[in-house]
């Protein structure tokens, strides 16, 4: 069992910035990759961004340019900088990792962002 605690989230104006950070704990398998999911009201649950043990990514097209993921290996963290904030980037968002061999994945709590226009 892997267990996510994510931070970071609120309330911004649009235009603002905000830093989610999510934090997994120890794991008998390695952690392959780790990446942020948000969902809307009404919505499904997206993928925002990803990367891999290696520091490969792929983002969400309305991410681009604009969101930058990136992890720390030996201390089992993912963040996710958002700059340019939109209305349409409020969401929850949630942090999600996939583990080496078995491909189990494991999900945060969620955090809340609100973007105001």
């Amino acid at each position: 069992q892997v267990h996510l605690v994510e931070s970071g989230g609120g309330l911004v104006q649009a235009g603002g910035s905000l830093r989610l950070s999510c934090t997994a704990s120890s794991s008998i398998f390695s952690i392959n990759t780790m990446g942020w999911y948000r969902q809307a009201p009404g919505k499904q649950r997206e993928l925002v961004a990803r990367i891999t043990r290696g520091g490969s990514t792929n983002y969400v097209d309305s991410a681009k340019g604009r969101f930058a993921i990136s992890r720390d290996n030996a201390k089992n963290t993912v963040s996710l900088q958002m700059n340019s904030l939109k209305p349409e980037d409020t969401a929850v968002y949630y942090c999600n990792v996939v583990l080496d061999y078995v491909g189990t994945a494991y999900w945060g709590q969620g955090t809340q962002v609100t973007v105001s226009s």
